[in-house]
């Protein structure tokens, strides 16, 4: 796995803006966690792979039956194409999804006995498992601390000028910087939800934005308060 980036410390000036962003996020959202249905790791690395380009809401919709059927590595390593593709199927690119997850689930047999390794570093050489999907499963099923840079959190954290980075890799360094690292899932959690919610990429709420104050993107959205409630949504897309 190539080494991280390196980069200069950033201003103290930002580090405590940032983390008041995220007190103030953490009190608007004292529910916020993650939106994925799981039972345990093996279940949360699938439904995190199955969740690209659909909801979360699908995704929880489509995994009792999935893991009812294939409840482990080698029970999933193991199933029929066509069943697997029938399960998947309403979360869209379905054969690709089934040939994720049958050489995801072989290679945890394979290369780690048939259990969801706990470390970064042997999570990343799963076949279709990237950093971003890694820390979901750190974070969220070991209790590891993890920084999940998903479109929301990158588009949010730009705005927010914690980072001008776009690779999502920078940055998760980046921002790891400005925050201790036992604050990163829950930061992950406070940053997502906002995006989902409120800081919307193509109409942001920002008259109804609890942090406006310390957001230099402040009137990118309406900034009127009764305009800006309506683009309010009370839970994560459907």
């Amino acid at each position: 796995m190539p080494a991280l980036p390196v980069s200069t410390p950033p201003d103290t000036s930002l580090v405590r803006r940032a983390r008041k962003v995220n007190r103030v996020l953490a009190e608007t959202y004292p529910d916020a966690h993650c939106e994925l249905d799981f039972d345990d790791p093996f279940q949360l690395l699938v439904v995190t792979v199955l969740s690209a380009q659909t909801t979360d809401r699908r995704v929880n919709a489509a995994r009792p039956a999935l893991f009812a059927a294939y409840p482990d590595p080698r029970a999933m390593a193991a199933a029929p194409r066509e069943h697997l593709e029938q399960l998947v199927g309403p979360l869209g690119f379905f054969r690709q999804k089934t040939t994720s997850l049958l050489k995801l689930s072989a290679a945890i047999v394979d290369n780690f006995d048939g259990e969801v390794p706990g470390r970064l570093e042997d999570l990343v050489t799963l076949p279709g498992v990237g950093r971003k999907t890694a820390n979901v499963v750190l974070g969220n099923a070991f209790d590891v601390p993890g920084i999940t840079v998903d479109t929301h959190f990158g588009r949010l954290v730009r705005r927010f000028g914690w980072t001008t980075e776009t690779d999502p890799v920078k940055v998760e360094l980046a921002v790891g910087e400005l925050f201790p690292k036992k604050d990163w899932t829950m930061l992950s959690h406070h940053v997502i939800w906002h995006g989902r919610r409120r800081c919307h990429a193509k109409k942001p709420a920002c008259g109804a934005c609890p942090v406006a104050r310390w957001c230099p993107s402040y009137g990118e959205g309406p900034t009127d308060p009764v305009e800006a409630e309506k683009l309010v949504k009370t839970q994560g897309p459907a």
